[in-house]
């Protein structure tokens, strides 16, 4: 015991590690993936990722203790259950719209992007964008200041296993081609999340990353190589002999800002923690969250209020028979209980969605 306490490494206090350490994970991510865009059931899922099953269990089983899904009974078909999102779950979505966001800006590569978005309260096709809870204005990196909240300061590591190794590009996008998903690939690895953090904390030179972040220099210099081919940071030198750089963050760079702040609001809320950091909107001067609104009428998203529609060939049966209907999958995987307020309005047009796209299987 005595030896656990010696060696215990001690890190900064952070809500956004905390949402990274339950959807970076790549089959995680995936099988979260697919509930949003409509799965409930353990053999649909494993149809499309081709995930072997005792994977898939394990993972199904992470998002249940992590309280993101409930195990409920499956409706259909007798002593079989399905999954539905809880209402965790279903404001993970929010994250998920900010990462998608910043992949659509940036990550699209000249292509369409993946999927296009319907707000059902005015109708419009729309962007999610990151606004500010006290004055409603789009919120941008340079415009933030932070200082210490209730939960500030460092605690022992937790012992877990490593959260991924990086492994083919693009594993995030298995089956579908997702913004999400190119978002994930930079910012999932945890030193790379762990540097942005720190350059987002302020932090420019070498010796500094080393020093807050304990990582190995070799490791260390693959991160930034990576980051600033990925065109994330930029480096310039500050000192001739010998040669030494700091690193910035480039526009692109800034814009990962909104995501990470966004899974830092759904941490303090979420993951039983007091607030380690308390933003600052320097235009309006008051304390704020992250919110999600609409970019065309500037209400606040709800989950179950978004339709999307597909830019994309679909690969398996299973996933053209779910698209034939358009759907809100926020809604269709909910609880029971947790839809019955929803489905007490005869004019919600997503009444009957799920089961109309059951009758096209």
């Amino acid at each position: 015991m005595r030896e656990m306490t010696v060696n215990a490494r001690m890190i900064r206090n952070c809500s956004v590690e905390r949402t990274l350490t339950i959807v970076s994970d790549t089959w995680t991510f995936l099988v979260l993936r697919e509930f949003y865009l409509g799965a409930r059931r353990f053999d649909q899922i494993q149809r499309v990722l081709g995930v072997p099953r005792s994977t898939l269990s394990s993972r199904l089983a992470a998002l249940a203790e992590h309280d993101v899904i409930a195990k409920v009974p499956d409706p259909e078909r007798n002593n079989r259950h399905e999954y539905r999102l809880t209402e965790r779950g279903r404001e993970l979505y929010l994250v998920m719209l900010s990462l998608l966001r910043f992949g659509d800006r940036h990550l699209h590569g000249g292509a369409p992007v993946p999927l296009r978005l319907t707000h059902r309260t005015c109708g419009h096709v729309f962007q999610p964008e990151t606004a500010c809870s006290a004055c409603r204005a789009n919120i941008e990196a340079t415009e933030v200041t932070y200082r210490d909240g209730p939960g500030a300061g460092t605690s022992p590591a937790p012992v877990q296993a490593q959260r991924r190794r990086r492994g083919e590009p693009g594993a995030f996008e298995r089956s579908r081609p997702s913004s999400v998903s190119r978002t994930l690939e930079i910012i999932a690895d945890r030193w790379t999340f762990l540097i942005l953090r720190e350059l987002f904390l302020g932090s420019r030179r070498f010796d500094q990353f080393g020093a807050q972040l304990g990582v190995a220099s070799a490791i260390l210099a693959t991160r930034l190589n990576r980051l600033t081919k990925a065109g994330i940071i930029r480096r310039s030198k500050y000192q001739d002999l010998p040669e030494r750089f700091e690193y910035r963050l480039t526009t692109i760079g800034r814009d990962l800002y909104l995501p990470m702040i966004q899974m830092l609001h759904w941490g303090d809320r979420w993951l039983g923690h007091p607030a380690p950091m308390i933003l600052t909107h320097q235009t309006c001067g008051q304390d704020f969250v992250p919110q999600i609104v609409c970019s065309c009428c500037r209400e606040d998203i709800v989950a179950h209020d978004v339709r999307y529609d597909l830019n994309y060939a679909l690969a398996s049966p299973d996933d053209a028979a779910s698209a034939r209907t358009p759907q809100n999958t926020i809604l269709n995987n909910s609880s029971p209980n947790e839809r019955a307020k929803f489905e007490s309005n005869p004019a919600d047009p997503t009444i009957g969605s799920s089961r109309r796209r059951r009758a096209t299987r």
